[in-house]
């Protein structure tokens, strides 16, 4: 009989004995311990695309010590933060696609494959847009009025916007995915709320900060009448920028503290299930601006954490401002690919290194892309990018579905590091290699993730726990491996 103790037994001692195995999606199967050690299984992706998260066999750990020059270090005593998950934006754009140029049949399969269990990739966090963002068929938020009318007591506020497309499809994630997180920001404020009256550029003026913080309450509450519990929320998207054709609004650092500390915060502090307030939700390149909010005693107390985006400065912003406010959360929140960049050999170790790997390590507990979905014309959109790419591109004329490298770079962490998981200690920026490791919560199991962004292979070592396995990687690759650790 099995007993659960507090320490592992090397591979030797357990010669023979079953384990449970974590076969990257969230499923225990059982698999011989073999004499060699423990088995690996090693996911892998190619830029050339001859492989894309395909499993690899061999791995096995030997009851030796690492002889390789390069090697990587795996250490579980060694322990960060905790995972809430991996995924992208739910848009207006991906919304609509789904729910309007795909049939039934080709809808639920690729749901099922977003955020179901293998062999889907378990997408478990997502971010909607109040209002319309740039990827919106049509520029609105959810209490306009005529041109010169105010509506301070918010009567005509309602979700309606949102019940053709977007509540449909983060329903269906969410019965998928019971453990789905929801976190959402706007764009802009309702234009009569706003300096210049539109929803194009402008402030929020001094006298709506508190009917724009019961806006965002009031959307919090209707989203949890409909199912959907908001697990966090951004004062503001990207509020160092004012867009010259969609919603937008600028909101400086000194006005984001005020209308936090003095409406918005306390606001949602009262409800029996605080939603957290994150600040920024913009790029890496001004991290003076959310260390000027946390610089506030008045609303550092309830701002929960920091979002981030990429198209700006460098990742390393992220830990930057942690190392500030080690109890304040990290979370990344938006990044997009394009025609810009469309060079899989180029771009997916690009993404992996920064958006996978430097995220995590930065202190992210969620990690989040642009649009899960656009179409062959990259929208729709009204406004705003006019080449961006989805994490899958759907053919709005057959409903076909592409998964682009954005896909795979999320499979690569989404697929195997489960809710609660740990980030824990690995050796990382050696002879071309970026890697991060985690250990599941739920079976103790480690997925490491290795990106080879050396035009050449590479031949490493992997040590865990006093055992060793080897492994060669080809040129601007990417790998995943698993492997059980083995309690008794």
């Amino acid at each position: 009989m099995m007993h659960k103790l507090k320490r592992r037994v090397s591979a030797p001692v357990l010669a023979g004995i079953f384990l449970l195995g974590c076969c990257g999606a969230g499923q225990a199967q059982s698999v011989a311990r073999q004499p060699g050690g423990v088995t690996v299984q090693t996911w892998a992706t190619l830029t050339d695309q001859s492989m894309l998260l395909a499993l690899q066999e061999g791995n096995r750990f030997a009851a030796a010590r690492a002889s390789l020059p390069l090697n990587i270090d795996v250490d579980s005593s060694k322990r960060y933060q905790e995972i809430v998950g991996f995924g992208a934006n739910i848009t207006d754009a991906s919304a609509w696609l789904i729910q309007n140029r795909m049939s039934a049949q080709q809808r639920s399969a690729l749901m099922e494959d977003l955020f179901g269990k293998a062999p889907g990739i378990g997408l478990s966090f997502t971010r909607l847009t109040i209002g319309a963002s740039d990827f919106s068929r049509r520029h609105y938020t959810l209490d306009d009025v005529p041109a010169g009318q105010t509506d301070y007591p918010l009567a005509g506020f309602s979700i309606d916007p949102m019940r053709a497309d977007v509540l449909p499809v983060l329903k269906s994630a969410m019965a998928i995915n019971p453990k789905l997180q929801v976190m959402a920001s706007p764009w802009s404020a309702p234009a009569w709320m706003k300096t210049g009256d539109s929803l194009i550029k402008g402030t929020l003026r001094p006298q709506a900060y508190g009917v724009f913080a019961r806006y965002l309450e009031k959307f919090v509450d209707a989203m949890e009448a409909e199912g959907v519990p908001m697990f966090a929320l951004t004062l503001q998207n990207e509020p160092h920028f004012e867009p010259d054709d969609y919603p937008g609004m600028r909101l400086e650092s000194a006005t984001r503290a005020r209308v936090i500390a003095e409406n918005l915060g306390p606001l949602l502090a009262k409800r029996a299930k605080p939603v957290r307030i994150l600040d920024w939700d913009h790029n890496w390149d001004v991290p003076q601006a959310p260390l000027e909010v946390l610089a506030d005693s008045r609303a550092r107390p309830y701002v929960a954490g920091v979002a981030w985006h990429c198209y700006a400065g460098d990742v390393a912003a992220q830990s930057m401002v942690h190392d500030a406010h080690p109890d304040k959360e990290t979370y990344f929140t938006e990044c997009s690919g394009g025609d810009w960049k469309p060079n899989w050999q180029e771009t997916l170790p690009w993404y992996m290194r920064n958006l996978i790997v430097g995220t995590t390590r930065g202190w992210a507990r969620g990690v989040l892309l642009w649009n899960i979905a656009l179409d062959e014309k990259h929208g729709p959109h009204s406004g705003g990018c006019t080449d961006c790419r989805g994490v899958v591109t759907i053919d709005s004329r057959t409903g076909a579905v592409t998964r682009n490298f954005d896909y795979y770079a999320l499979a690569h962490a989404s697929r195997f590091v489960r809710q609660g998981a740990r980030r824990i200690e690995s050796t990382t920026g050696v002879d071309g290699l970026e890697t991060v490791a985690f250990q599941n919560s739920d079976d103790n199991s480690i997925a490491l993730i290795v990106v080879n962004s050396a035009a050449d292979s590479r031949r490493f070592s992997v040590s865990f726990d006093g055992e060793s396995f080897e492994h060669t990687m080809p040129g601007a690759s990417v790998a995943t491996f698993v492997w059980s650790t083995v309690v008794l």
